[in-house]
């Protein structure tokens, strides 16, 4: 009899997704995720090296301005590859309306329905541009990703040149360029892994020493020399950390 209650009440209950469905509505809005930011972090490293004195609070405020610039660089790659396939595929659908006999503003305005940021932004200004006729190349000067788009424009109209071919050219690339980055970027994911574990051997080496009873973090937080050495040992991880990212960039770019 009670395993029968039991299912009736697992009928009768509202799923788990409708149960968040009916606790957001009761609750209004969600709040949105904070985004981290520099600030924060180095906030976030103070308040972490507070416990272990002046030097501590140097040594964490160091420490969360490298890990967030490293952070922010990463994000920066990741979204320079987004970028540029975005775009090869957003130049992709616009040749192919070329081709099809298209206008340059029909054709541009049709890709940039499927296409994605920053693609859609490009090809927008260029269906604005082409339907007054104006300078287009000038237009996409103002995007950093269609540098290489401009040049082709402008090839196409001074030379004669297909569009349509001019154009697919630099979509070729642009796909040849990010299969190549995102090999490297995933090739490179070995190297970032040992720099971020050299990095936090040091950690690791204090908590054995106070495993061992030699009460490291006591000298570190208790006296000048320690506290010396907390900020100097900082420093040389923070530009171990910069250096080894500076390295696997050069790689990718």
């Amino acid at each position: 009899m009670s395993l029968l209650l039991f299912a009736a009440a697992l009928l009768v209950l509202p799923s788990a997704r409708a149960r968040r469905r009916l606790i957001g509505s009761a609750r209004g809005p969600r709040w949105k995720q904070v985004k981290p930011n520099g600030p924060l972090a180095v906030l976030a490293g103070i308040a972490l090296g507070l416990p272990a004195g002046v030097g501590g609070v140097i040594a964490g405020a160091l420490l969360g301005a490298t890990v967030w610039r490293t952070y922010r660089e990463a994000v920066r790659q990741r979204e320079e590859l987004a970028a540029s396939a975005a775009l090869a595929d957003g130049l992709k659908a616009f040749v192919a309306e070329l081709r099809s006999g298209a206008h340059p503003a029909k054709a541009a305005t049709g890709a940039a329905e499927d296409a994605e940021p920053p693609a859609t932004e490009v090809l927008s200004a260029i269906a604005a541009t082409s339907a007054r006729g104006g300078d287009v190349e000038a237009a996409l000067a103002d995007f950093p990703d269609a540098r290489q788009l401009a040049r082709a424009w402008r090839l196409s109209a001074v030379h004669g040149v297909p569009l349509a071919d001019v154009l697919d050219a630099v979509r070729r690339d642009l796909d040849r360029r990010s299969a190549f980055a995102g090999q490297v970027h995933a090739r490179m994911a070995g190297p970032r892994a040992s720099a971020a574990v050299l990095a936090g051997l040091p950690l690791f080496g204090v908590v054995l020493g106070e495993l061992g009873g030699a009460g490291p973090l006591a000298v570190l937080s208790g006296t000048l020399p320690g506290q010396v050495l907390l900020v100097a040992g900082v420093v040389l991880i923070c530009a171990g950390l910069r250096w080894s990212g500076r390295l696997t960039r050069q790689v990718i770019a």
